[in-house]
């Protein structure tokens, strides 16, 4: 156990149930000291009892001779000052934790299912895809490395109205290009085209409407132009996640499609249940709670009017697949915060189905929008959504020509290679070191900063770290198993930061914000700064034993460093 909380905790805990079982101890960081301990003020309220005493008997039954040194501040709080002798002890574990670094795997792994991306077929994905995408693949890293069974899934819109739309166009492109040949093209042209000859033209209206008929009817010809739509989009979007280098893939695909043919057990099944509601035409649930604008009962429309199902139809058997076919216990759905009554009620009615029943449980991760300098949407100057691939070009050239301000000896491959690690990271960094609940503006100029909590900051700190290294030669090897020393502040504060990347790391997955885990990396980062400046660990007159305890520090910071960043989904530079 190297995270001295956690060690520090199981300590305090022994204390505390030799004065009442079961009581809980709190410690956090402190400014006062290492860590503060809160507990004794509510367990000395349901004793009856003055805090100050508790808290000096908690003390006197604390063995922590070589552990820390407990000060009694206010009504009685414990500020603790862990020992160097424990520090050393627990950076010298965590030095030799190559693999984990100290984060432990969870005591209670789970099936689950993350629900991100989620493009449309036949058109382009755009900046608005972003932030589901970015927050989806860090969670999807965070949560299989502490032992979590992942399942993701690119919930894509493959099936609807407008697919009538977009095979009549495809049928007209069929007889100029010819079947071999056949293909959708630029995914933004092709639905653009098919857009306004649907708005311009009745015939084709009419067309389109025969068209759905014959999808959903299973017709054989229509169905095969049907794939062709969804096969090229596959491609596509995997080339966007290739290039954004996030874990997607094709295989991860799940439309709406695949649901397409359980909607009619749903309905049945809400039916028997008595949980749905005929209301103006159409089969509604009614889940409690949920009231509209003028204080009715707010509907979810499971099946239309007209026959056709409804979005919730679609997300219900969903929920029902993942828990039944998937046996997930969690259900994550990394989506834009507009959609959350819609799934909170969705959830709601799969709950009085019996479909998402405990320990089974859904949990929507939402997020804010992308903005402009200007606080509205992001968007080009024509008003139009961004393509994600022109983003992602933007980010590579403009990182080529940060890179090109510098002096250096990176040339050619390594030199692409670099600019798309630092444009890339800038782009993610970006998105995730905000709380993902509220809206960030864009702006080129300070995530491509090399200073401040940005990616390409980060990236210079691991890249800087390994020029230590690789200068130190055979100096830096063998040093998994070298015995660490924190005599000097910067030492101990560096070391205090690296036991607390345990911590961060399961912080991260307890609130679902990949910006905690930013904030920890930037301030390790910081901290090795000023480690570095105030502890020589090259020069000559610098022992040999305190080189080697040094140099393990550097070499754990990198390891760290871009273990973390890896866990963002961010590539990490060997040179910049």
């Amino acid at each position: 156990m190297a995270d001295p909380i956690l060690h520090l905790t199981s300590l305090l805990q022994r204390g505390f149930d030799q004065i009442e079982v079961g009581a809980d101890p709190v410690a956090r960081p402190s400014d006062r000291a290492d860590y503060q301990a809160n507990g004794v003020l509510p367990l000395a309220k349901r004793l009856g009892r003055n805090p100050r005493d508790v808290a000096t008997q908690l003390v006197d039954l604390l063995d922590l001779e070589g552990v820390a040194d407990v000060e009694i501040a206010g009504p009685g709080f414990l500020n603790i000052t862990l020992t160097n002798r424990l520090i050393e002890h627990l950076i010298t574990i965590l030095n030799a934790d190559d693999v984990r670094l100290g984060v432990r795997t969870t005591p209670h792994p789970e099936r689950v299912v993350v629900d991100y991306s989620a493009p449309n077929v036949a058109k382009e994905m755009h900046v608005g895809h972003l932030r589901s995408t970015i927050i989806g693949d860090a969670l999807v890293r965070l949560l299989g490395f502490v032992g979590h069974t992942v399942i993701r899934e690119n919930h894509v819109g493959d099936w609807g109205l407008s697919f009538g739309m977009l095979i009549e166009h495809l049928t007209d492109l069929q007889q100029t290009a010819g079947a071999e040949n056949l293909s959708i093209g630029d995914l933004g042209d092709f639905y653009k085209q098919a857009r306004a000859k649907f708005d311009a033209t009745d015939a084709f209206k009419e067309r389109s409407r025969n068209r759905v008929v014959a999808l959903q009817s299973g017709d054989s010809g229509t169905l095969h132009l049907w794939n062709i739509l969804v096969e090229q989009s596959a491609s596509y979007f995997q080339e966007v996640y290739d290039r954004l280098g996030v874990l997607l893939r094709t295989e991860d695909i799940v439309g709406e499609s695949f649901y397409n043919p359980m909607l009619d057990a749903v309905v049945d099944d809400l039916a028997s249940l008595d949980l749905l509601t005929e209301s103006d035409g159409a089969l509604c649930a009614f889940p409690p709670g949920f009231l509209g604008r003028e204080g009715d009962p707010q509907p979810l429309i499971v099946k239309n009017r007209n026959g056709g199902f409804g979005y919730a139809a679609t997300d219900l058997a969903t929920v029902r697949d993942r828990v039944g076919r998937l046996n997930a216990t969690w259900l994550l759905y990394v989506v834009g915060s507009p959609q959350a009554l819609h799934l909170t009620m969705v959830w709601k009615v799969a709950e009085m189905a019996g479909w998402l029943t405990p320990p089974v449980r859904a949990v929507h991760v939402p997020f804010g929008s992308v903005l402009g300098r200007d606080r509205k949407m992001y968007r080009t100057r024509a008003g139009e959504s961004i393509r994600l691939v022109d983003l992602l070009d933007e980010a590579v050239n403009r990182a080529t020509a940060e890179m090109d301000k510098r002096t250096s000896d990176i040339v050619d491959d390594e030199r692409a290679a670099v600019a798309r690690a630092v444009g890339l990271g800038a782009v993610k960094y970006a998105d995730l070191s905000n709380d993902r609940i509220k809206d960030y503006v864009f702006d080129w100029d300070r995530m491509l900063a090399f200073e401040g909590n940005t990616a390409p900051y980060l990236q210079y700190a691991c890249a800087r770290i390994a020029s230590i290294l690789r200068r130190a030669g055979d100096k830096a090897k063998d040093l998994a198993g070298e015995r660490i020393g924190v005599d000097a502040p910067q030492e101990r504060a560096l070391a205090m930061s690296l036991l607390a990347f345990d911590s961060a790391v399961h912080d991260t997955i307890d609130k679902l914000g990949p910006h905690r885990l930013c904030t920890y990396l930037f301030d390790l980062a910081q901290t090795f700064t000023s480690f570095y400046d105030a502890c020589p660990v090259l020069k000559d007159d610098v022992p040999e034993s305190t080189r080697r305890s040094r140099l393990a520090l550097c070499q754990l910071t990198l390891r760290v460093l871009s273990r973390g960043l890896d866990l963002l989904g961010i590539d990490v530079p060997a040179r910049m």
